[in-house]
Formats: structure tokens, C-alpha cells, sequence
């Protein structure tokens, strides 16, 4: 089996998709025009890594109650002091970072809707 996407029922898909295009670098891979807009967003290497869309008949969950640890997304950051003060000029709101003994560099941010989103700048990359 290979992965192929993880999904989330967004309130503004729209924004989101945007949001996540403009300041994060993914791509529209596929997309519906009509509702329930299914939106797939790859990363810079034109992987499909998640699914956006809009469910009117099922609940979106509201992440910015949610300790961060219950779900994130994470990105790979070259600078993730540089990432960081970026996306929080976008509407990103900081919530922690971690300096790790191994020289890496953790930033947790919600995205302007509260979804966790984690930078990582790993010392040793996996």
C-alpha cells in the first residue's frame, strides 16, 4: 500500500486552499467546482499530500480548541525562525517552539482558521 492523501472538512475551503497554496507552496492537483469542492493540494515535489473540502452535511472540526498534539499538519522548513515570522505576517498565530538537543527546530502555528500546522527544521532529516 502507498499513502495517498489525508482529508479534512473545511469551513472555508476557499481560504483555505489559498491560504495553503499562497504561503505553504502547494499546488492544486485536482478539484471540483461544485460542492462538496474536493480540492487536492500537492507539496513541491507534485505529491498529493491532502484533500480540503467543504461538507455541508457533516461536521468541520474546530481545531483551534484542540491541543496541537491531537492532530498537525507538518511541513518541511529549510528556516523555520524565517517560516515562522512569515506565516505569522499571513494570519498565522504561534503556539510553541522546541530547540532540540540535536539541533533541530519545531514551530507549532495554527493557521488562520486554528488548524495546528508544525514547521520542521530537522538537524537529521528523515
Amino acid at each position: 500500500m502507498t499513502f495517498e492523501h489525508f482529508a479534512l472538512n473545511v469551513i472555508d475551503i476557499n481560504g483555505v486552499v489559498n491560504w495553503y497554496c499562497t504561503h505553504l507552496g502547494l499546488t492544486i492537483a485536482n478539484q471540483q467546482r461544485e460542492s462538496p469542492y474536493m480540492t487536492f493540494l500537492a507539496d513541491s515535489t507534485d505529491r498529493v499530500v491532502i484533500e480540503f473540502y467543504k461538507r455541508e452535511d457533516e461536521l468541520a472540526e474546530d481545531f483551534s480548541n484542540r491541543h496541537p498534539l491531537t492532530f498537525h499538519i507538518a511541513f518541511v522548513s529549510e528556516n523555520a525562525e524565517e517560516d515562522k515570522q512569515r506565516l505569522l505576517n499571513a494570519g498565522a498565530s504561534y503556539f510553541e517552539e522546541i530547540l532540540k538537543e540535536d539541533g533541530s527546530h519545531l514551530v507549532m502555528l495554527r493557521d488562520p482558521w486554528g488548524m495546528p500546522l508544525q514547521l520542521c527544521q530537522r538537524a537529521l532529516k528523515f
